[in-house]
């Protein structure tokens, strides 16, 4: 992985973004605006809506591969989903995005049951607590709680103890938290590697979240403040447990940041991917022209080409 960032300007042209991706954000602007936007409704109709498979990705679709399983912590127990492969390079904690109020761990298990097959890696994915019934440290405990037992389980378990962590939004920012509490708290620094897609790592929101007002994309600004809001009271913004980006990064793992150009958290990955290089960590940024929030999800070239370098980067990890 390199060892210094290059960002090329013409990246973040009109020019730069492909047909196909502007036929798809237009569709998508088409799409969201017959599904209530999350901070017009409570959470639990929401979370209720994209059970029913009205949301803007439409049915869940679950994985036979998919094994529930409980992990034990001191103070809670921790609902996961496993997939394990037949050959096991590696392991991969995955954490789900949502805004830390909402997501579930099987709402990723398609994609996750492709990593497990394609790079030959067992996932464990947190169903971790959610705000606003549980807010902060709820979330970022469960995750913690996962990650202990497999730094002391992963080899025991599944064969290897090569540790990956990584989501996506609201998950990138708790697999950074993550990664600095089994530092801080532990004396562990064993993962190697880290899957950092689109994340938010700074609560006091950064120029491009401040200043998203573009109401037909996902993710407005209003909306970004209502998600913080619910998961952690203001006093707290500051604080790099909550906003990584004012953390010592220093001896954290080898990073791929994903952010496409029309996110409103394209600054928290420009600005994190900076500050882990310059903790003395490998980072590469890879920026994707139109890329909007959530891109990587959706059937279309622009996540294809996204996924696929995030599938490099895995199996680079394990290799």
């Amino acid at each position: 992985m390199p060892g210094t960032l290059s960002i090329d300007g013409d990246l973040f042209k009109e020019a730069a973004i492909s047909a196909d991706t502007i036929a798809f954000n237009r569709q998508l602007v088409e799409t969201l605006k017959t599904i209530p936007a999350a901070n017009t409704q409570p959470p639990s109709q929401t979370r209720a809506d994209r059970e029913a498979g009205r949301s803007v990705t439409g049915p869940i679709v679950l994985s036979d591969m998919a094994i529930p399983r409980v992990i034990h912590g001191q103070t809670q127990d921790v609902p996961v989903r496993v997939f394990v492969p037949d050959e096991v390079k590696g392991v991969y904690l995955h954490i789900h995005g949502g805004g830390w109020v909402l997501g579930r761990a099987h709402h990723a298990d398609q994609r996750n049951e492709a990593i497990a097959r394609n790079l030959h890696v067992a996932v464990v994915s947190v169903d971790y607590r959610l705000a606003p019934e549980d807010p902060y440290p709820a979330g970022p405990d469960d995750c913690e709680t996962v990650a202990f037992w497999l730094a002391e389980r992963a080899r025991s378990e599944f064969g290897s103890d090569r540790l990956i962590i990584g989501g996506d939004s609201a998950g990138a920012h708790l697999s950074v938290v993550t990664l600095l509490r089994m530092r801080d708290r532990h004396g562990f620094r064993g993962f190697a590697g880290a899957n950092l897609i689109y994340g938010m790592y700074d609560f006091t929101l950064t120029p491009s979240a401040a200043n998203f007002g573009d109401p037909g994309l996902p993710l407005p600004t209003p909306v970004i403040r209502w998600f913080v809001e619910q998961y952690v009271p203001a006093d707290r913004y500051r604080d790099p447990d909550v906003s990584p980006l004012f953390a010592d990064l220093s001896g954290l793992p080898p990073a791929l940041f994903t952010v496409g150009t029309l996110d409103p958290l394209l600054d928290d990955s420009l600005f994190m991917a900076s500050r882990w290089l310059a903790a003395g960590n490998q980072a590469e940024l890879a920026i994707y022209p139109g890329g909007v929030h959530g891109f990587v999800g959706y059937a279309y070239p622009l996540a294809d080409q996204a996924n696929q370098r995030i599938d490099e980067f895995i199996r680079q990890i394990v290799d």
